[in-house]
């Protein structure tokens, strides 16, 4: 047994038998969608009543809906300003990287601006917004998510962490 199964099985083993069964089920959720630190986040959204696995989905959907989309088949070939480009001898690996790389950084852009709120330094407005968690049929559980821009690099799908975006 490894190190880090151990610690899980130890922490485990500290928990009531509801939430052994909880962390058990929230683990194998995790890890069926791929994070490749499980227990992490497991943990942390037990020991903190965290909505991790929200923050996971939220975080994994962006990498895959505004970032990793731009490797489909056709999707560059899509923006006309890309056709020029590769048209005029542009290496598509580099526009690809590009397109990743300024998708990645309006995604950390709108996690943080969601994580921070508005610019406070404009008098009279107080208002602001927040993002929680929801069940099935979409009722509020309560919990925020909040922080998004600290795991935005680690839920890469990868698992590369973003390494290859600035290549």
């Amino acid at each position: 047994m490894s190190d880090a199964e151990t610690a899980w099985q130890s922490w485990l083993s500290g928990l009531t038998p509801s939430k052994r069964a909880a962390a058990e089920t929230l683990r194998t959720r995790f890890e069926a969608l791929g994070a490749t630190d499980a227990p992490t986040w497991v943990t942390s959204a037990i020991d903190e009543a965290q909505p991790h696995l929200a923050r996971f989905l939220l975080l994994r959907s962006l990498w895959d809906v505004a970032i990793d989309s731009w490797g489909t088949p056709g999707a560059l070939e899509q923006i006309p300003a890309a056709r020029r480009l590769l048209a005029a001898g542009a290496d598509r690996d580099d526009l690809l990287l590009l397109a990743r790389a300024a998708a990645y950084e309006s995604v950390f852009a709108t996690v943080d601006t969601l994580d921070t709120g508005p610019d406070t330094d404009v008098p009279g407005i107080d208002t602001g917004w927040l993002l929680m968690e929801s069940t099935d049929d979409g009722s509020p559980t309560g919990r925020t998510l909040d922080g998004l821009h600290e795991d935005l690099l680690t839920t890469d799908p990868s698992g590369r962490d973003g390494a290859d975006l600035w290549q």
